[in-house]
């Protein structure tokens, strides 16, 4: 009996020791009689020894400093000073002309992927033919027919949800 306290005891004392171990993080550098090096955390023989590695420290950022605040905003609260989703005073604008020309660029650039999606769709639908394709010479197996039928079918509901995404953006321009 008082022997099974005394492991009870000494398997706590031992867990306690590998959890303070596990919080300091002691590392050991093992050479096993065959010659390898290995890290780890977990002291396996003999061979182990521990390693003195300095505390790492990751000092804070800065502090920002608050932005100043206008009179007009000085007696209402920070929350409703700002307006959530305003470009700050600092950020970069880009006049109208401009903006339009870019509006205008990406307008034609979505275009054009449209018409060419458009072309690829009608050709996967002509190949698919409403889910009867014509089946090739090297698909004397039924199976490798339905791959492929399968395969047409996927790829012809890609492009049209590709063409579907392309005509909602060229509708979310300005």
């Amino acid at each position: 009996m008082i022997l099974s306290l005394q492991r009870g005891a000494l398997a706590c004392m031992l867990a306690l020791v590998s959890a303070t171990a596990a919080a300091q993080g002691v590392i050991y550098k093992c050479t096993p009689p065959g010659g390898s090096v290995e890290y780890t955390d977990i002291k396996r023989g003999n061979y182990c020894t521990a390693m003195d590695l300095p505390g790492t420290v990751i000092a804070a950022p800065p502090r920002r400093a608050a932005p100043a605040r206008s009179p007009a905003q000085a007696g209402q609260p920070a929350a409703v000073a700002t307006v959530p989703g305003a470009a700050p005073a600092a950020f970069p604008r880009v006049d109208n002309a401009e903006q339009r020309a870019r509006d205008a660029d990406r307008r034609a650039i979505l275009e054009d992927e449209l018409k060419s999606e458009q072309q690829k769709l009608a050709e996967l639908r002509l190949e698919y033919n409403n889910g009867t394709p014509e089946r090739r010479g090297d698909e004397r197996n039924y199976a490798k027919y339905q791959e492929r039928t399968a395969t047409l079918r996927d790829s012809v509901g890609r492009a049209e949800k590709n063409v579907e995404a392309l005509k909602r953006e060229i509708a979310n321009i300005r």
